[in-house]
């Protein structure tokens, strides 16, 4: 019932969303002489919050043609090699002929980036990708929305999640180097120690968690304190709806996108008003730098997917509510995953000091479980300064996370 009320509210605000587009294209017209006064400027400002805040935000383009490298444009394209209906292995190759020109080897191994299925698309990875660029060729999980999926599909749960990643894994051609990106760590880490229990050659070579709650027991935040507040059926009746007609997923039971996207800034609501009066002024002043830079992180922010009814409950139930893979009970397909598996593969914990999702200590807990990793085969970095969102991206991402990431692939391939 919300999901087909949040549809029809968004029918309703047609007339007004049309009427603050075409207003704000009136006063944006090179042709009308008082765009560019005081009073112009703030009726173009005041009509472009109105239509952003009454609009769709689809999927964002990825938008990396090109990245710049010791100072020097390097082209880059983008091809599909796997998909099945709930994601699409992309991979960014970087073009031979501009990395020779570099004096660098085209020889690179691979690097896989698990992008987390939790409501935004992969594209808020877009500068992680665009990091790893400067000395990997990128593979990336670019998650379907539920929406999208038609219910003849079937289910799509935390095994299936998991099972994903082997594949993909398998379909690298060689060992490939893992980064998991927060809601990716329980499942990435399993997947790890049921290859290495295997002796699978695609196994990773190495492995590098993020932000993840690999034991959301520690240092517990709002969204932790959320999930164990509340009894499991509590989210099977609260937080599950049905995708309506039109959509090609209709009758799919999910966790919409829009549910999560309201508690997620709900938990920094002023924050959010603040950068929006902000973005207003600027509009005013025509300030258009920072404008624009407001403009593609609500581009990127406001844009969610649906999760799947089994894929969400089922991580509530196992991940943060029954803690199960720290405490040595988390099965795949009802194989139990023993993490003492792991003996070969180096392990990375990346954390930000100032996380208000995974906090400090739930990512690390995964070394004092894999236990028969050697000591000289793990690192543990926690990022002064920077949130959730800097662990993965940002300044202090290029400059001082992924340095110490990529000598620990380095280290990682000397030894192989």
């Amino acid at each position: 019932m919300l999901y087909a009320l949040h549809e029809a509210a968004y029918g309703l605000a047609a007339p007004i969303r049309l009427t603050a587009q075409a207003a704000r294209a009136f006063w944006r017209s090179p042709l009308n002489l008082a765009g560019e006064t005081d009073l112009g400027r703030t009726l173009f400002a005041s009509a472009d919050v109105v239509a952003n805040m009454t609009r769709r935000y689809g999927k964002p383009a990825w938008r990396i043609d090109e990245v710049e490298i010791e100072g020097r444009s390097v082209r880059v394209t983008c091809d599909t090699p796997w998909s099945t209906p709930w994601v699409k292995l992309r991979r960014f190759s970087r073009n031979p002929e501009d990395i020779e020109a570099l004096g660098r080897s085209v020889d690179t191994p691979p690097l896989l980036i698990v992008a987390p299925l939790s409501g935004h698309y992969a594209t808020l990875l877009r500068g992680t990708v665009r990091a790893f660029l400067a000395d990997f060729d990128v593979y990336i999980t670019d998650w379907a929305n539920a929406r999208d999926v038609p219910i003849t599909e079937g289910r799509f749960g935390l095994d299936d999640y998991g099972e994903a990643i082997r594949v993909i894994l398998t379909h690298i051609d060689r060992r490939a180097h893992v980064v998991a990106v927060c809601q990716p760590g329980p499942p990435v880490l399993a997947q790890t120690a049921l290859m290495a229990e295997d002796r699978d050659p695609a196994r990773p070579a190495s492995l590098t968690l993020m932000g993840s709650p690999i034991d959301a027991r520690l240092a517990p935040t709002a969204v932790n304190s959320l999930a164990e507040a509340r009894p499991f059926a509590w989210f099977e009746s609260r937080m599950i709806d049905t995708v309506p007609w039109p959509w090609l997923g209709a009758m799919r039971r999910v966790y919409p996108g829009f549910v999560q996207l309201y508690s997620f800034m709900s938990m920094n609501a002023d924050a959010h008003q603040a950068a929006h009066r902000r973005y207003f002024d600027l509009l005013v002043s025509g300030d258009g730098e920072p404008a624009e830079r407001h403009r593609e992180f609500y581009d990127e922010y406001l844009s969610v997917l649906d999760l799947t009814e089994e894929f969400y409950l089922e991580t509530i139930d196992q991940v943060f509510q029954r803690h199960l893979l720290a405490k040595g009970e988390f099965d795949h397909r009802g194989r139990r995953v023993d993490l003492k598996a792991i003996t070969d593969i180096h392990l990375m914990t990346v954390e930000g000091e100032k996380d208000d999702i995974s906090g400090v200590g739930q990512t690390q807990a995964a070394h004092g479980l894999c236990v028969n990793i050697p000591a000289d085969l793990r690192e543990l970095y926690v990022q002064p300064e920077v949130g959730h969102y800097g662990v993965f991206n940002g300044r202090r991402f290029v400059t001082e996370i992924y340095p110490r990431i990529r000598e620990m692939i380095a280290r990682a391939e000397a030894r192989l």
